[in-house]
């Protein structure tokens, strides 16, 4: 663990490793290049179930590898609406995360995202606002009472400014009787990364 106090991904790890046990579901929107993934699969153990999603052929790779180094091994999806069964380990769908309503099978605890672009891959490539919004509008839907939803911001690069306008504007409006949300941001630094978080204290 770095000792920055700016370590954004970090922080939202650990919020989130406060929430999830042995044996919950968890949701990873983008799976990138597979650590938040690995880290969700240690979090939620054996029985538990993670759910991740990119739509790039070689993010749904790199985790799967990634996850094959530490011993561990997931169950690939191609491009679908169906809803995946609610059974242990770790399941990949190459497919956009606005099929999250569509393909989730339970009440995450965890949901966690790295917005932007796969780092390595094509920097044209990146999350889009409208599609992120859809995904996070069916995120805190489905999650469950006393589960969080972590998701880090880059606004630095091309297009990033516009998600991370509309990524906060969305956290900003959710109902405060049901949500508490945290936001970590560098602030003396606007085109840092930042991070948002939303707890569900109740049912929507």
């Amino acid at each position: 663990m770095s000792p920055s106090l700016t370590r954004i991904i970090s922080w939202g790890h650990e919020l989130l490793e406060e929430v999830v046990k042995p044996g919950s579901l968890a949701v990873d929107l983008t799976a990138g290049n597979g650590h938040d993934t690995l880290l969700l699969a240690r979090l939620v153990g054996p029985e538990g179930q993670v759910v991740a999603f990119d739509i790039q052929e070689n993010a749904i790779a790199s985790t799967q590898n990634r996850l094959l180094s530490e011993g561990l091994s997931a169950r690939e999806w191609a491009t679908s609406d169906a809803l995946l069964s609610r059974s242990p380990g770790v399941d990949l769908v190459c497919g956009s995360h606005t099929l999250f309503a569509d393909i989730v099978p339970d009440q995450p605890v965890a949901i966690i995202g790295n917005l932007g672009f796969l780092p390595g891959g094509d920097k044209e490539i990146i999350t889009q606002p409208d599609s992120t919004l859809k995904a996070l509008d069916a995120g805190c839907d489905a999650l469950a009472v006393g589960g969080r939803m972590a998701i880090v911001v880059y606004p630095g690069h091309p297009g990033g400014d516009v998600e991370a306008d509309a990524v906060s504007l969305f956290f900003s409006k959710l109902d405060q009787d049901c949500f508490q949300v945290l936001l970590v941001k560098v602030q003396n630094r606007p085109q840092a990364p930042f991070l948002l978080v939303a707890e569900k204290k109740k049912g929507v």
